[in-house]
């Protein structure tokens, strides 16, 4: 087949008109590939289309594509892994898109990338998945963890497939008949190759589980058999849905699947299987294939038996006994009469007859010798056969021992399973059981709460009554001692008294014995002297009266001590009997404070089961936020969801945060188990906080080149593994002083610093480099414009002192549009700075410009970036124009330089005023600046062109004098150049297209653009 018709099919095949794919181009490319051995040839074709910018041709390809990995040369898939990465960019490209071609196209390249990588894996799959049971097995190499990792990638192969089933079914609106449309079977047209490899994959999947099932125990396929649930609904739906189309009831019969799907754990329901088969209806028989039929049916019919018809028999009777005898059988006259020569003739014809027949006699045993050995060999193949047959027949008898003894084992593995059913529906009992005690638990709980608020009510009366009573028993005390201080001075005072009495009375004994001596005295001198004895019983009656005196007072003072002794046993009957009734009262209240302890006890042992069970129950909830997290990672809605680089820092850096607030929390809880509140909301914010971190990290993934999304999907899932490690280790008692924090801490370092690299380079700047910049860049925008109309005015002056004529009249007019364009350009900058100044004072607040540039440091990279290209296109436009007046230069820079000027203060104009108010008078200025750089760049591009025009000459077109020759030559000559203009535009044109894609994405990557949004799904 010649390359050039096959390189045209796949342009006719692969067009952007919305129709579906014609079957004659498509087969071209198919016996192209078998032809050339490989698929150099499409893919050189397809690498010159646009299919990145035109949805239609991107899908069209994909179909094309599809059909040449299922029927081209085995070679094609080899040849385009080297592709492998340009269709994952394009897929990611398109993917972007949320509607129409460019999802479906971003569904059809993931499942062909699936596809490729599912037959490099396994090389034994041919690419229409057509192969019997016998290679089946050999695919596994009898190893049920190849069969096992077989069936997962069959599952992700089948997911991709009906991926693009529901993908293709969404975007029609199926109320209309959108089969018959050209549109919608543009759509529908590749569903039949997936509906080929669906067929095919689904028996093999329920082939291979049955296999599983034989080898593995059940619990361990349980993910299996949920996910074969899972896609055998679907299949079955989409089945349905697609038989019902009138589009594929004329091109192909769709199976349907049973209604229930297989049992795996009943290995008899393999037999029930029947494999679903999809029928291509045949299409009508050519001229040539019919041909070819009548030539197959020759090469049946046997030919080893020669047939020779009554015609040739005849003749040769005649020939051996003659026409007459023939024809008169009983006419022997003649005979008998035949002449010698007739004899010797008829002699020597039957001896070459007796020869010829000799001849054909021996070809004839020649040939039954070759049949009896073919026959010989043919009964050696069939004994051969029969003794594998008998070999077979053995193999059966054991395989069917085999198969005896795993019956008995799964009956065993059923009986098994029956007590393990029994001992499931006991746990499930004791679970409700357990699930209403936690219900009465938690209401005891509520309970216990509500008592121990009321004991600590009760506590607190009973601590106020224990303080007035302990105030009671201080002035109690105080009083006793004040009393027992009043007894004893009172006995102090008494005895002092009494002692003074004593004393007295003693000194009256004394006195009394004296006055007794003396009355001894007295009346021993009685005698001697009368007056003397009357002066004594004078003085005897004075000593009475005395006498008489201090035996009152005596009596007086011993009636008051005897009233003090009574009161001092009052005072003591009144202290003891107050003593009694402290020492009862100090009983109670203690017996009480014992009873309120022991319930304190028992409440804070309940309160310390029901804390650790808090802190279960949150571990527990963080474990499955973190679960449901790592389980976002596998689906397929997720793949669209996009983040920053920048939003996973700061949701790492709060990770991190939060796990030294976690740590201290959990060392607070050890020291005291009642700040369980803090380390419950420590647990719970660091799982939010980490399951973000993982659904960012894989969002960002979705962003960056496939290395680095690798790397940051496996670190964001190790992230995810150390996690649920700690808090698995947090769960239990016993292991939670000892959780160990330090790999999760090491997955999140690793994830920042990833997130770190992948952050834009504009974001590098510190924040006061980022706010002095703006006022720089302005600042040198302002002097880049105002040397620019300098350097014009000083070309203007030069060109009037040298140039006469058309010329300086044309580099005036030039020099004088650029000249007002540079005033509007300065104009436009002065009213970009005021009114960004009116920005930054109203939405600052209380703080500094340079913190409002840095917190708004998006919008600062535009107005430094537009900044510099306004600066910057002023400068290249002032020397384009220096080279033109010069006659060094091309009038067609200086218009490209006034066209980027145009854009650049447009790019500055809608970042000064994106954040302004629509009502601020300096926003109006501004689009009239912007009006009046637009109207002067149109006056510098039409002074250009008119000078242009005045300055070339124009040669004037003379063929008066050419022959038809010469004529003719000049033709092929500008036809020549012609085509080498064209050709040099279109590679001019591919490079502008390339270095403005490339600007595009040195922009992008310098500026941050695409991540403004900080966490999307």
């Amino acid at each position: 087949m010649d390359l050039s018709k096959m390189a045209v099919s796949i342009n006719k095949a692969i067009n952007t008109q919305e129709v579906a794919v014609k079957e004659k181009h498509a087969r071209t490319c198919i016996l192209g590939t078998h032809h050339e051995k490989g698929a150099h040839t499409f893919w050189a074709a397809v690498n010159r289309l646009p299919l990145s910018s035109n949805a239609v041709l991107c899908w069209k390809f994909c179909h094309v594509f599809h059909k040449l990995l299922r029927d081209g040369h085995p070679n094609v898939i080899k040849d385009s892994m080297r592709n492998k990465a340009d269709l994952s960019d394009m897929s990611r490209m398109w993917g972007h898109l949320s509607e129409g071609y460019g999802k479906l196209c971003s569904i059809y390249l993931k499942l062909l990338i699936t596809k490729m990588e599912f037959h490099v894996k396994n090389p034994r799959f041919p690419g229409n998945l057509q192969m019997s049971n016998r290679q089946l097995d050999e695919a596994g190499e009898n190893d049920v963890n190849n069969f096992f990792q077989l069936t997962v990638e069959m599952f992700d192969y089948l997911e991709c497939e009906l991926n693009l089933f529901l993908g293709v079914f969404s975007s029609l609106d199926m109320s209309r008949s959108v089969s018959v449309t050209a549109a919608g079977q543009c759509r529908l047209a590749p569903l039949i190759q997936v509906i080929l490899d669906s067929s095919h994959l689904y028996d093999y999947t329920v082939k291979l589980l049955f296999k599983l099932h034989s080898c593995l125990p059940a619990d361990t396929l349980q993910g299996h058999r949920d996910r074969f649930q899972e896609q055998f609904k679907k299949l079955k739906s989409l089945f349905y849905r697609s038989s019902n189309l009138q589009y594929f009831k004329r091109l192909i019969q769709i199976p349907q699947l049973p209604e229930n799907p297989p049992n795996f754990l009943r290995a008899s329901a393999l037999s029930e299987h029947i494999s679903p088969v999809v029928v291509i209806p045949a299409e009508s028989s050519s001229p040539e294939t019919e041909h070819m039929v009548d030539l197959v049916t020759e090469d049946l019919v046997d030919t080893d038996i020669p047939i020779q018809p009554a015609a040739v028999v005849e003749p040769r009777f005649d020939d051996l006994f003659g026409t007459s005898a023939a024809t008169d059988p009983f006419n022997f006259n003649n005979q008998n009469g035949m002449r010698k020569d007739d004899k010797d003739r008829l002699i020597k014809q039957l001896t070459l007859e007796i020869q010829a027949l000799r001849e054909e006699l021996e070809s004839f045993r020649l040939e039954s010798g070759r049949l009896c050995q073919a026959l010989r060999g043919r009964v050696n193949e069939l004994e051969a056969e029969l003794a594998e047959q008998s070999h077979l027949r053995m193999q059966a008898l054991g395989e069917s021992e085999f198969l005896r003894a795993e019956l008995d084992d799964l009956r065993r593995v059923k009986e098994d399973t029956e007590k393990e059913q029994r001992s499931l529906t006991e746990i499930e009992r004791k679970a409700v059981a357990n699930e209403q005690r936690y219900v009465k638990l938690k209401e005891k709980y509520t309970e216990l709460v509500q008592s121990h608020a009321d004991l600590l009510r009760k506590n607190a009366e009973v601590t106020r009554q224990m303080t007035v009573a302990r105030a009671a028993q201080d002035e109690v005390d105080s009083v006793r001692r004040e009393m027992q201080e009043k007894v004893k001075a009172a006995q102090e005072a008494a005895e002092r008294r009494e002692q003074e009495q004593v004393e007295q009375l003693q000194e009256l004994q004394r006195e009394l014995i004296s006055s007794r001596a003396e009355l001894d005295t007295l009346k021993s001198t009685m005698a001697s002297s009368q007056q003397s004895s009357e002066e004594l019983s004078s003085q005897l009656s004075t000593v009475e009266s005395e006498k008489v005196e201090l035996a009152g007072s005596l009596l007086k003072k011993e009636e008051e001590l005897a009233g003090l002794g009574e009161e001092l046993e009052r005072v003591q009957s009144s202290l003891a009997s107050e003593r009694k009734s402290g020492v009862k009262t100090a009983e109670a209240l203690q017996n009480q404070l014992n009873e309120k302890e022991s319930r304190e006890q028992a409440l804070e042992s309940q309160l310390v089961a029901a804390r650790w069970s808090t802190l279960q129950g949150a571990v527990e909830e963080a474990e499955r936020i973190v679960q449901d997290s790592l389980a976002q990672l596998d689906d397929p809605a997720h793949i669209s969801c996009t983040s920053s680089a920048d939003y996973l820092a700061s949701r790492c850096q709060a990770s991190l945060d939060c796990m030294d607030r976690l740590h201290s929390a959990r060392d607070g809880y050890l020291a005291d188990n009642t700040g369980v509140s803090e380390l419950v909301r420590a647990v719970t914010h660091l799982a939010h906080l980490v399951g973000d971190t993982i659904v960012q990290g894989s969002a960002t993934s979705h962003m960056v080149p496939v290395e680095q999304a690798d790397a940051l999907s496996d670190s964001v899932k190790a992230c995810g593994a150390e996690a649920l490690a700690l808090l698995g280790q947090m769960k239990e008692q016993e292991s939670l002083a000892t959780a160990d924090s330090a790999a999760l801490r090491a997955a999140l370092d690793g994830i920042l610093a990833t997130s770190e690299k992948l952050r834009p380079r504009g974001l590098e700047l510190q924040q006061g480099e980022l706010g002095d910049l703006v006022e720089q860049e302005m600042a040198a925008t302002s002097a880049a414009v105002e040397s620019a109309a300098a350097r014009i005015e000083d070309m203007l002056n030069k060109s009037r002192a040298v140039d006469t004529g058309v010329k300086m009249e044309v580099n005036e007019r030039i020099l004088a549009s650029c000249t007002d364009l540079m005033q509007a350009i300065k104009a436009l900058v002065l009213s970009s700075k005021d009114l960004q100044r009116d920005i930054v004072d109203s939405g600052r607040g209380a703080a500094s410009m340079k913190e409002f540039y840095v917190k708004n440091s998006r919008w600062t990279e535009g107005l430094i970036s537009a900044s510099k290209a306004v600066g910057w296109g002023a400068t290249v436009m002032v020397d384009a124009a220096d080279l033109v007046v010069q006659g060094k230069g091309k009038y067609e820079e200086l218009m490209v330089c006034s066209h980027e000027i145009a854009a650049s203060t447009a790019q500055l104009v809608a970042a000064s005023k994106v954040k302004a108010d629509k009502d601020n008078a300096n926003l109006g200025r501004l689009k009239l600046a912007s009006k009046g750089v637009t109207q002067a760049t149109a006056r510098v591009v039409a002074s250009t062109k008119s000078g242009k025009s005045q300055i070339e000459e124009k040669d004037t077109m003379d063929f008066s004098s050419m022959t038809l020759t010469q004529i003719k030559r000049q033709e092929m000559d500008s036809q020549v150049s012609v085509l080498e203009l064209e050709t040099k535009l279109q590679k001019e044109r591919e490079r502008l297209g390339e270095l403005r894609k490339k600007h595009y994405e040195l922009a992008g990557v310098a500026e941050g653009w695409g991540e403004e949004d900080e966490g999307t799904g």
